[in-house]
């Protein structure tokens, strides 16, 4: 099933002297996959995430590879303002300024709607769509008191588009996401800030398989037009290309990262 993987595409430069800031960014998914990404495209990178120990260790491995003074991380909470702003705070500390801002940062879960309680579907639209509103609101205030614009990549789903049995408060924080990202990008227009996001579908890690079953992997797999998941670095590039300039003239725009877009 994953014989036909893609080559990894190298770095091109692409971001070159910009500093990001990447909510759940330590460990092997997407956000990770993406903090490695724009540091091979030339970025200085501020990492945020929930875990501390597992920041920690990709904050360190980063530095020495890429270099201490293009990466930083502070533990950081997307349900908490303050820690918001302290990450923020950190990139504009270090840096002086904030060009890019990844939410990638949500909640999963599973549970029929019959069965769900409201906690459940607190939490999960806590994280996912409160999060991204608390993480964009605070990038779009510093950027357009920063005069330089700047660009927000929010990550959704393909399941904000179409429906999925147990999914009912992941699919409604993902739509939420999307619709998020379009209102977002007419406001931030006027000060020369872009909002877009990307759509996975299925984005492999370690995390995924603990909480998915093998017989569920294997039937969404299968949905898959090549036949396989994706590899988190793909989605990644996805996203430096929307933080690029080659993405200049796109805002408020969801891009599916997968054939299953509808």
């Amino acid at each position: 099933m994953t014989d036909n993987k893609a080559p990894y595409v190298p770095g091109h430069g692409l971001l070159t002297g910009r500093t990001a800031v990447i909510t759940a960014a330590a460990g092997a998914g997407i956000g990770g996959a993406t903090a490695r990404r724009f540091l091979e495209e030339g970025a200085r990178v501020v990492l945020g995430d929930a875990h501390g120990r597992r920041l920690e260790e990709t904050v360190a491995a980063l530095a020495e590879e890429f270099g201490e003074e293009r990466v930083a991380g502070r533990v950081s909470d997307v349900t908490d303002e303050a820690q918001i702003t302290a990450l923020y705070d950190l990139a504009e500390e270090r840096h002086g300024r904030l060009d890019a801002v990844v939410n990638n940062a949500g909640l999963g879960g599973t549970a029929l709607l019959t069965e769900m309680t409201d906690e459940q579907w607190d939490k999960v639209i806590d994280v996912t769509l409160t999060g991204t509103f608390r993480c964009t609101r605070a990038a779009l205030r510093r950027m357009k008191a920063g005069g330089h614009g700047g660009v927000v990549v929010n990550n959704a789903s393909v399941v904000g588009w179409r429906a999925q049995a147990g999914q009912a408060h992941y699919a409604a924080a993902k739509a939420g996401v999307m619709a998020l990202t379009r209102c977002a990008a007419v406001e931030a227009a006027a000060y020369r800030v872009r909002v877009n996001a990307v759509s996975p579908s299925l984005a492999m890690h370690p995390h995924l398989v603990k909480v998915t079953t093998p017989e569920l992997l294997a039937a969404l797999t299968e949905r898959e037009a090549f036949g396989r998941y994706a590899e988190p670095w793909e989605v990644a590039n996805v996203i430096v290309f929307l933080a690029s300039g080659y993405s200049s003239y796109m805002t408020g725009e969801t891009v599916s990262v997968s054939s299953q877009h509808a």
